[in-house]
């Protein structure tokens, strides 16, 4: 419920996420929240403007007393990520997020709750609405798409933002100071298949993956979650090893930037093999299980007999993809040289869709470093072209560079400092797709930095925002508006 949420404290940072959380926006589906936040910047009566992509840039003059300071610019993004328990009825286009507390914690119910980007709004509205907090010059720019190619980011023109100093609010642990990012690009795999008869004396199987985490593809890459896909590709690969199983139609993943939760196929087996099958199965589903019991406590594998399908996938095409699923890496394919514990390069294997005579594989893979990204790529590209398969990239986008001589950087460490009895920040670059290396193309001078409060697991209905930390990251965003320094 709204009501409980609009309580907590700072309550003007958690009543705009709640306005916010009203409106649905799913990606590449945000008419009702540009709407939503241009009806907000001119209700307030300041300049307000819609860009050809569909950015919307809201702009408020300096306080009284900040009128030399540097202008700002503050910036997050309106789309969310959707994703939604498998039991959970809700209508993303239709519905507003439902949301409670439990303990010191923001959840939805069953979905993901929108913190990511959504707190990082909120905040930005507030600031605009109020009366009584300090700040310089201030562009409020709300981005469009960003979880699903950064199509705002792209579409932004150099010119039009006025701000030296832009401060992005997309970061997930409220002790790290962001200064850099990966990029990233699309690999989608296709081709077609010819469909054959399903023979006779076949028993018809549903094979069903469910019950992990998922999460953000980026940022959790290398905590060892399961990935949907290549758990399914285990099992329908040793089903054709030892009982000749035979492929339908396989469904599994959802969105690139998500590590996948769930998938799920129909398969044909000999009846002669229908005992073994359902042993050897049984067995290897025991043996992953035991394998992810403690990153993955609620896998379930669920394999149950069924219709037998009219059609199934060419044999040989089939042995292709079952080998080329297995072969293609998902995970960290290279940890950075220079920054500890930063994962440098990696992919997420996030989509497989076999099905009337189509498979289509999608990857994410995300490096910060351009010619490790397209070695990683390349990779994946070999892999699936031995197969028969035509391979696309696509939704390129270029990482961040970290700059350790940024000028906000030097201030906001201190305050840091100050406001938290000494404790030091963590200074990083992140292994996740910021808009701010997409920006700094059009907008080489400008001093970009991110930060946020504590979100645990965005993409996944598991996504939670921490009510201590917000009030925290809330405290520090006031602290560097007063502190933005004079114009030079």
């Amino acid at each position: 419920m709204s009501s409980e949420i609009r309580v907590l404290e700072p309550k003007k940072l958690w009543n705009k996420f709640a306005d916010l959380n009203a409106i649905p926006r799913p990606s590449k589906k945000e008419e009702r929240v540009i709407k939503f936040m241009k009806d907000f910047g001119k209700n307030l009566g300041l300049e307000t403007i819609e860009d050809e992509v569909g950015n919307v840039i809201i702009r408020k003059p300096a306080t009284k007393g900040m009128e030399d300071r540097k202008p700002i610019v503050m910036q997050s993004h309106l789309d969310m990520v959707h994703q939604k328990n498998n039991d959970t009825v809700f209508d993303f286009d239709k519905q507003g997020i439902e949301m409670f507390v439990e303990g010191d914690w923001v959840k939805a119910k069953g979905t993901t709750l929108g913190a990511d980007n959504g707190l990082g709004v909120a905040t930005i509205m507030a600031i605009l609405e109020s009366k009584d907090i300090a700040h310089p010059s201030l562009e409020a720019l709300f981005t469009i798409d960003e979880e699903t190619g950064m199509t705002g980011a792209m579409g932004l023109k150099g010119g039009l933002l006025k701000g030296e100093i832009l401060l992005n609010l997309d970061t997930e642990e409220d002790d790290e100071i962001g200064v850099g990012c990966a990029g990233g690009v699309d690999v989608t795999a296709t081709r077609t298949y010819a469909e054959e008869e399903t023979p006779e004396f076949k028993i018809g199987y549903t094979i069903t993956i469910k019950g992990l985490q998922g999460g953000h593809s980026g940022m959790q890459i290398h905590e060892g979650l399961g990935n949907a896909n290549k758990i399914m590709n285990r099992l329908l690969f040793d089903g054709f090893e030892n009982f000749g199983l035979r492929i339908s139609q396989i469904d599994g993943g959802s969105l690139r930037n998500v590590i996948p939760r769930e998938s799920n196929a129909i398969v044909a087996v000999d009846a002669v093999h229908e005992e073994a099958f359902n042993f050897e199965m049984a067995q290897l589903s025991e043996i992953i299980k035991n394998e992810y019991r403690t990153m993955e406590p609620d896998l379930e594998i669920l394999i149950s007999k069924t219709i037998i399908p009219e059609k199934i996938m060419e044999l040989g095409v089939q042995e292709g993809l079952t080998r080329a699923i297995y072969a293609a890496l998902n995970g960290v394919y290279r940890m950075s040289a220079d920054i500890p514990e930063l994962v440098e390069t990696s992919n997420n294997i996030a989509r497989v869709i076999v099905k009337d005579g189509q498979i289509k594989i999608g990857c994410l893979t995300r490096s910060s470093v351009e010619s490790s990204k397209y070695d990683l790529a390349n990779t994946l590209r070999a892999t699936f072209e031995l197969t028969g398969c035509e391979v696309e990239f696509s939704g390129d986008y270029p990482g961040w560079a970290p700059n350790m001589e940024s000028d906000i950087l030097k201030l906001m460490v201190p305050i840091y400092e100050r406001l938290n009895n000494g404790e030091k920040p963590h200074v990083a670059a992140c292994h996740a797709g910021l808009e701010c290396g997409i920006l700094g193309q059009n907008y080489p001078e400008m001093d970009m930095i991110s930060f946020g409060p504590n979100i645990k697991g965005a993409h996944s209905p598991d996504e939670r925002a921490q009510i201590s930390s917000a009030q925290k990251y809330w405290d520090f965003v006031l602290e560097i508006l007063k502190n933005i320094p004079v114009k030079s």
